[in-house]
């Protein structure tokens, strides 16, 4: 670690909060912070990129329902009295309270919420992998083969390690009525999946919804297996299906940062505050961490939990919340959107589907304080561009 006096913190005398990460539960964290303990506690982000994106709309900007939005991480940080430094960081070392990030410079913390993400890797060789990226070429080929009538047969899989299969079933239903639209009514579509119903994780309700609307849309759904993938085949139990082309969701890895607990697939293991074993002052949130349902919603509920935990460790009157999974989606299915709610903590009841929201502001991404005040700043954008009244 460096000894760079430019590294050690000035006058403020408030405690520094070090947040890695630049994604949903870095920012739920930031804010919580600073609406809980701004007074007692000064927040620096730690993030290589300029911008928070808003991932969840990574599948409808694909297929050009509505772009992804962006927002400089710059000015999220400032609005909440941070700073934002853009670095990566490379290791932590807890004995000396420090991170270490690609630059050579390190950062002290009192504090550290470490918020990294996890890492995507194609789970299958012969599947094209969806991903974060709307500009994917070979996603955009598939969609103008489509059009082009080169391709009859579909096939969307769910790997055998993946709990949050929700994307999979909008792309699905999307490219269905995609292909209806374009009068193309002889293109066969099959999802193959673990789970032994869709979105089983929501309860009967969600899944007998899902099922129909999957029935109207001619989609064939394959359950409680383990998918395989081949050249021109997906493999379910002893049926095989041949496919002219397969997409399928990614296998995720953690960050595996030096100087932190892992598991064996690098993921960081917690307790319900977020508080990373065997270490004082150290906390992850999010997909980083070994809880194994990966989703934004979720990612927000850690990130509370810990900011809470850490408001409470600097002197903050509050007794911080332990991180109660419920879990919300918004399935974008191109006129019969659905919104699904479950309380996964446990003995909560059969969870909820309804076409109308069921929690505010009513996007796919259910983290309270971040969308909230990205729900803000669009209104005021829109506001000064008027395109809005005052």
């Amino acid at each position: 670690m460096s000894d760079d006096p430019s590294m050690i913190r000035g006058a403020d005398p408030r405690t520094e909060v070090v947040i890695v990460g630049g994604g949903v539960a870095a920012l739920e964290a930031l804010i919580a912070l600073h609406v809980l303990a701004s007074r007692r506690i000064h927040v620096t982000l730690l993030a290589p990129g300029p911008d928070f994106v808003s991932r969840p709309m990574a599948i409808s900007e694909l297929l050009f329902l509505e772009a992804r939005a962006q927002y400089p991480l710059e000015r999220v940080a400032r609005d909440f009295a941070a700073d934002h430094v853009s670095e990566s960081v490379t290791i932590v070392d807890p004995a000396t309270a420090v991170v270490g990030c690609a630059s050579g410079r390190d950062f002290p913390y009192d504090s550290l919420i470490v918020a990294l993400g996890a890492l995507a890797e194609p789970a299958f060789a012969h599947a094209v992998t969806i991903g974060d990226d709307p500009e994917d070429p070979v996603l955009h080929g598939l969609l103008a083969d489509l059009e082009l009538g080169h391709v009859k047969r579909l096939a969307f899989v769910v790997p055998s390690a993946t709990s949050w299969s929700l994307p999979i079933y909008e792309l699905a239903l999307l490219t269905a009525a995609d292909a209806r639209r374009m009068g193309m009514h002889d293109v066969q579509i099959v999802i193959v999946s673990a789970e032994e119903r869709p979105l089983g994780l929501f309860g009967p309700a969600a899944a007998g919804q899902l099922e129909d609307l999957l029935a109207r849309r001619g989609i064939v759904f394959i359950g409680a297996t383990r998918p395989q993938v081949a050249r021109g085949e997906v493999v379910a139990g002893s049926r095989h299906i041949e496919v002219d082309r397969t997409l399928a969701l990614p296998a995720l890895r953690g960050p595996a940062l030096a100087g932190l607990p892992a598991d064996g697939r690098g993921f960081i293991p917690v307790d319900v505050h977020g508080r990373v074993r065997g270490l004082t002052g150290v906390f992850a949130a999010g997909d980083a961490t070994s809880f194994p349902l990966k989703q934004g919603g979720i990612a927000a509920q850690q990130a509370e939990a810990a900011a809470q935990a850490v408001a409470a460790r600097h002197g903050c009157a509050l007794a911080p919340e332990p991180f109660r999974p419920v879990l919300r989606g918004k399935l974008l299915a191109g006129g019969d959107d659905l919104y699904v709610r479950a309380d996964i903590s446990g003995g909560a009841g059969d969870g909820t589907a309804a076409p109308g929201a069921l929690w505010w502001p009513p996007g796919k991404l259910a983290a309270p304080r971040l969308t909230s005040y990205l729900h803000g700043v669009e209104q005021a954008e829109l506001t000064s561009a008027g395109r809005l009244g005052p």
